[in-house]
């Protein structure tokens, strides 16, 4: 084997790790959304567990990272390619610790009954997952246009956020005995947001991949 067949059979190595990263990342946020929705507070100290798993892969595969600069010395798109992958597990990673958050709100919230039944919040939680899988297919794909498409969704995430967090001062305006647990929605619905911009940055590395052109998706 040359060494240059030697340095994309490490490059296939790298995407196989961040797809697997993204994979991990995806299930952190649907089960603390579930463990939430069904009040499920072993399934949240689950999620709080196996977050440690997304930090250790990202620190491994940020070595991998490290050690193809530092003895492939890449070039141009390789070096693009290197450099994006060093940035998108640093967004996961930050995913993931959303997704750890949501399971300690939930924690918290423990089983009280909820002050109102949850739809907006498990839509964003749809979104987000599609938003992560979304920009690690453009990624494999080195496709731009569903990395603006990416964006395009985190819009509506943003929207939805908005409605939660109206609608949930209203309750906190008409019965203050619900701050405690609106407050802690609240802090889910915003780290949903969170998740939907770190997916539209990595839609952004996408973009840089692919043209060389830094684009600001989040606005």
């Amino acid at each position: 084997m040359s060494a240059r067949e030697g340095f994309q059979n490490s490059l296939v190595e790298l995407q196989k790790d961040i797809l697997r990263m993204g994979s991990l990342v995806e299930e952190a946020i649907a089960r603390a959304v579930e463990a939430l929705k069904k009040q499920d507070m072993a399934l949240a100290n689950s999620v709080i567990e196996s977050d440690r798993v997304i930090d250790d892969l990202e620190l491994e595969i940020e070595d991998k990272c490290m050690k193809l600069i530092a003895t492939q010395q890449p070039m141009a798109k390789d070096l693009r390619r290197i450099s994006a992958a060093f940035k998108m597990v640093t967004d996961l990673e930050k995913m993931g610790d959303h997704a750890s958050d949501i399971a300690k709100a939930t924690r918290r919230i423990g089983n009280q009954p909820l002050i109102k039944p949850l739809i907006d919040i498990p839509r964003m939680a749809e979104l987000s997952q599609k938003m992560v899988k979304d920009s690690l297919d453009a990624y494999v794909n080195e496709n731009p246009e569903l990395a603006y498409a990416v964006a395009q969704d985190d819009d509506m995430v943003d929207h939805l956020h908005s409605q939660v967090f109206r609608e949930l001062l209203t309750y906190m305006m008409e019965d203050p005995r619900t701050i405690n647990q609106a407050t802690y929605l609240l802090f889910i619905s915003h780290y949903l947001e969170r998740i939907a911009d770190h997916a539209t940055n990595i839609g952004e590395r996408v973009i840089y991949l692919v043209t060389g052109e830094r684009k600001e998706l989040n606005d």
